[in-house]
């Protein structure tokens, strides 16, 4: 029961893979009561008639014309938008008025949609409060279904195609993914649920069914699934701890003060703590699984590595991993608020006092935490590896000692070619068969 990314490695022995069953199939089994226990009943849905109806339409026409003049405004700091101006026609595909052919003014302002003729946006429609029959339509924005749709079959084909039956184990684990993610850990959160406990039940149950069914039920795998969940749980300590010694209450963004207007009962500390911990875990699977496959890799090159050999040769691997992923995680969280971070680069106020403002400060919890959790997995990871490696082997064998200290076998071609350069160029050639015959003389170096 052995196996890595590429080829299947030796069998684990009965006695290991019992130690890993009953260690890992406990885990599962709380994972799931947990789940059971948190999943949510009472799921909120939007009430109907809160928000305007929307339908597909087609432009068909497009008039633009100059725009009136503007009055001039008293704050010369204010700038007016003076376009574009004219009405587009718009085909209505959905909806009561479907088939008809509809006027509205082309969108102006910050963000409008750029439309031209044959393009598909959707429509808002518009009803006048004090007059229910009277209505207008205004375009939105463009329909994205079509383009998103090219792009995933374009994403998912290249993963089958390179990946082939392992890629297609990738996919239905990121299916199972968002699975978990909408079905229980979104709608346990809205339902007042504890975010953090929510969290790290829905980061395990998603790392069971992703690591299992993409890299299979083996000992390598289970290593990794080990070292995940340990590593899970540190970096939601050590993020109970950041956010309580930095006073950090959850309200660093605009979208969680919007939250917190309409659903009041959201812990949005607690939700802070749940962003870190599923934003840890894809990092996190990589970093155990690659450590697992390295240990499993070192031991099958070379029988004769003790478990300390193993585990020095593949944190150095692990050293490696780490120093890349640190700049990895920084600049995602980066690239995330890069808007916001550019509006902080005109603020006036002193760099210490924006480092340490709310919103900062929680993105430097975010990277800090999810960090020091993944250099945690990499010796938690690589010691269960060794440790399992070194078992299996020694079980396998015949004895530890004899397993440990038994040369490589040396290859027959290898040594007859080696013979061949050492043989001085005057006498005949002969063979190491030949020269093993004759005499009873051994001319051959142990490697």
């Amino acid at each position: 029961m052995g196996a890595d990314h590429t080829r299947p490695a030796p069998s684990t022995p009965p006695r290991v893979r019992r130690i890993l069953v009953a260690t890992v199939v406990p885990l599962l089994l709380a994972t799931l009561a947990t789940a059971v226990a948190l999943w949510p009943r009472d799921t909120r849905t939007a009430e109907p008639g809160t928000e305007p109806p929307r339908y597909h339409g087609t432009v068909t026409k497009v008039v633009t014309e100059p725009c009136p003049p503007t009055p001039a405004s008293s704050d010369p700091g204010l700038t007016t938008d003076d376009g574009p101006c004219g009405e587009v026609t718009v085909r209505v595909e959905q909806g009561p008025d479907a088939g008809r052919q509809v006027g509205t003014p082309i969108p102006a302002g910050p963000g409008a949609p750029d439309v031209a003729v044959d393009d598909e946006i959707i429509l808002v429609k518009l009803t006048d409060p004090t007059d229910p029959t009277t209505s207008m339509y205004t375009i939105a924005e463009h329909q994205r279904g079509k383009p998103l749709l090219w792009l995933v079959a374009l994403f998912a084909a290249a993963i089958v195609a390179f990946g082939r039956w392992r890629g297609l184990a990738a996919l239905a684990g990121l299916a199972a993914s968002f699975a978990v993610l909408l079905t229980f850990v979104l709608p346990g959160i809205s339902a007042g649920q504890s975010p953090l406990l929510v969290a790290v039940v829905g980061a395990a149950l998603i790392m069971f069914v992703v690591l299992y069914l993409t890299h299979g039920v083996t000992a390598q795998t289970s290593v990794a699934v080990l070292g995940t969940l340990g590593s899970l749980i540190l970096t939601g300590l050590l993020g109970t701890l950041a956010t309580a010694a930095t006073r950090l209450t959850g309200y660093g963004s605009e979208e969680a003060i919007t939250l917190s207007m309409f659903q009041t009962n959201v812990d949005l500390h607690g939700l802070l703590l749940a962003g870190i911990i599923i934003g840890s875990l894809g990092v996190l699977d990589d970093v155990t699984v690659t450590q697992a496959a390295t240990v499993t890799e070192l031991a099958t090159a070379n029988p004769g590595l003790s478990r300390r050999q193993l585990y020095r040769s593949a944190t150095r691997v692990g050293r490696a991993h780490i120093a890349s992923t640190v700049n990895t995680i920084v600049l995602a969280y980066a690239g995330a608020s890069l808007p916001v971070l550019l509006l902080l680069t005109a603020d006036s106020r002193p760099v210490s006092q924006i480092l340490t403002s709310e919103f900062l400060a929680q993105e430097i919890v975010r990277s800090a935490v999810a960090t020091l959790g993944l250099i945690a997995a990499v010796p938690l990871t690589t010691g269960l590896a060794a440790i399992v490696t070194a078992a299996g082997r020694t079980a396998g064998g015949k004895s530890g000692e004899s397993t440990a200290a038994a040369p490589p076998p040396r290859p027959r071609a290898r040594v007859e070619v080696l013979e061949a350069l050492s043989t001085p160029r005057s006498g005949p050639v002969t063979s190491a068969a030949d020269r093993r015959s004759d005499g009873g003389q051994n001319t051959e170096d142990p490697w």
